[in-house]
């Protein structure tokens, strides 16, 4: 959600804070600020994108020195202002200057506040943020990396901080709980981000700080202890892509670069985890728990957005693969709805930076109660895959765009692996196992083949643009693209959508049809097809305007619909990774069309790390 970005060494730090910034804007904001520390600390806030920080500081001047940190702000409490912009800085009647940044949520923050406010503090803001800058400047007592510690003592909450203090112009603290943050390593120099790709252009070397840790940083040094002071060694290691896999290149927008890079994604995704020839899928990230996987009584996926409706298709293909009774729920709800979790209950974390709060509280709340608890993120090293007892890498590469496309088919193909290698050890045939295999090999081709029709599918959009509703239904492994369709739409074009399974139409959405409107079918070949046909009908009766993705050589499907996008036949637990590709497309277009910023959709973070 929000973004930070802190710089010591002996570089000028202005240049490198706002391109990490820029570097940091998919994840969504509303505001952004920066300060340089310099013999004193300059600050400068504004609300909008980071361009108008650095017009800003452009006209303020004096933003030098090679100690600094930056922020962009997704507001959750107090409005979109300029004053509630990070940094926040203490009490200036304390003389410390204290400046801070804050990624996460401080829940006491109310009674901090009070506390401060008896002790003759004054706040300017209304963010939770200040109140932590003035508590750590309440705590100083000359040595910035105590007064940290000693206040996030007091902390309840989650959070990931940068703070610099005017008294220690060679210091740079930072600590983390619940929230991303990483430390870039270079020579003589420190740059810490909430994600890596602010720090790619400067280093390949970096550390992961852990839950409860602070690290002093100096221009050639750092230490690594928890908030009660206990050292801790900080696992130095290769980052995870270079600066060449988040660059744009020829494309207009992430979103498209993402979705022409599902191909090579998948075939990244497979890659050393089907074996052809034998006819297995290797999952080393799970194989020691392969005899508990065999053998469980319910599987339960949870995942939030895109994540979720992954986990919709994996509930199909492990129900039809594993013969496993599996559930999916919102990860939000599971943590507070005193789940059932049994003996032999098995709870996957589905989530493509391995970081959201929701996600990441039901698999703690899982395991609390017994289940074995796995993982399907992307991110190396992030807080659910950490959480796990187990779990398996999409490895789609870096996805920037806040419409997320490549990790879906990775969630969607790493789940259909798992039910096919659990699958094996149950009931599926080891001939059925290689058929699914060698079909599944094929879908990166298939893949482009259906990227050929974008044109087309640009051209079908565009006579649909100004409608305000659209329908998207589906039956058994398409109803869940049908959603993530509809997701798709909304969220970067802004027009109201909803998916649904196409025979509950029926029963009260069919109200909403009308002449014109256009209703997306996933309508390919499958054990559904014939009451999909009549669900066609029955929009069509009604004047509503049908899009169809249909099974290539389905010819007589034309007669039904206005418009139709084409995909290969695959076998049905298959077809997901290809029907959801023509809505990626449509909405891509459908927000170009719109004149919508694609890549950075309003009031939309790539990451959500606060509840």
């Amino acid at each position: 959600m929000c973004g930070i970005v802190a710089y010591i060494g002996r570089k000028q730090a202005k240049p490198i804070l706002l391109e990490g910034l820029k570097r940091l804007e998919y994840r969504g904001y509303d505001s952004a600020g920066i300060a340089i520390l310099n013999g004193s600390i300059k600050v400068a806030k504004a609300v909008g994108r980071v361009s108008v920080l650095e017009e800003l500081v452009d006209r303020q001047g004096g933003f030098e020195g090679s100690l600094g940190i930056a922020h962009t702000r997704w507001a959750t409490h107090g409005g979109v202002t300029d004053r509630n912009a990070h940094p926040h800085c203490d009490d200036p009647k304390l003389g410390h200057g204290i400046a801070l940044i804050h990624n996460g949520i401080i829940e006491n923050y109310s009674v901090l506040k009070k506390y401060l406010e008896e002790k003759g503090h004054s706040f300017s803001s209304e963010t939770d943020t200040e109140v932590l800058a003035h508590l750590i400047g309440e705590l100083y007592r000359g040595d910035l990396e105590k007064a940290v510690q000693a206040a996030l003592r007091e902390v309840t909450g989650a959070y990931a901080i940068a703070v610099v203090c005017n008294k220690e112009p060679d210091v740079l603290v930072v600590a983390r709980k619940g929230s991303p943050l990483m430390v870039g390593v270079g020579k003589d120099e420190y740059i810490v981000a909430s994600d890596q790709s602010a720090i790619v252009a400067h280093t390949t070397q970096a550390f992961t700080l852990q839950d409860y840790t602070v690290a002093k940083l100096t221009r050639d040094s750092f230490q690594t202890n928890t908030v009660d002071n206990v050292p801790v060694t900080a696992e130095v290691r290769e980052l995870e892509y270079d600066l060449g896999q988040i660059e744009l290149g020829t494309f207009d927008h992430y979103m498209l670069k993402e979705i022409y890079e599902q191909p090579h994604a998948l075939r990244m995704s497979m890659k050393g985890r089907i074996d052809l020839r034998a006819g297995q899928i290797v999952l080393g990230g799970v194989s020691t728990f392969a005899r508990e996987l065999a053998r469980a009584r319910r599987i339960v996926f949870v995942g939030q957005g895109t994540a979720l409706h992954a986990g919709m298709v994996a509930e199909y293909v492990m129900e039809d693969l594993a013969k496993i009774p599996t559930d999916v729920d919102f990860a939000s709800e599971f943590r507070y709805r005193n789940p059932m979790v049994e003996e032999g209950t098995v709870v996957v974390a589905i989530s493509q930076s391995g970081e959201t709060a929701d996600t990441l509280a039901a698999l703690q709340e899982a395991k609390q109660r017994g289940a074995l608890a796995l993982g399907l993120v992307n991110v190396v090293g992030s807080s659910i895959s950490r959480e796990t007892d187990a779990g398996i890498y999409l490895r789609v590469g870096p996805e920037i765009g806040v419409a997320s496309t490549k990790a879906f088919l990775g969630q969607v193909a790493v789940a259909t692996m798992l039910a096919l290698f659990i699958g094996r050890r149950r009931f599926l045939s080891a001939d059925y196992v290689r058929e699914l295999l060698e079909a599944m090999h094929r879908i990166p081709d298939h893949i482009e083949k259906v990227l050929q029709q974008s044109d087309e599918i640009k051209k079908a959009t565009a006579k649909y643009i100004d409608r305000e509703n659209w329908l998207f239904l589906g039956r058994g492994y398409n109803y869940p693209v049908a959603l993530e369709g509809a997701l798709k739409l909304k969220e970067i074009s802004y027009i109201h959508a909803e998916g649904m399974p196409a025979a509950e139409m029926k029963h009260g959405p069919i109200a909403l049809i009308d002449n014109g409107m256009p209703v997306v079918f996933l309508a390919t070949r499958n054990s559904q097809y014939e009451k999909v046909l009549s669900n066609i009908e029955e929009v069509r009766s009604r004047g509503g305007h049908v899009i169809a993705v249909a099974t290539e050589g389905d010819e007589s499907i034309r007669k039904h619909v206005q418009e139709v996008f084409w995909v290969p036949d695959v076998p049905e637990p298959l077809q997901p990774m290809l029907t959801v590709v023509p809505l990626q497309l449509l909405a891509y277009h459908a927000a170009v069309m719109r004149g919508k910023d694609v890549d950075k959709p309003r009031n939309l973070a790539k990451s959500v790390t606060v509840e």
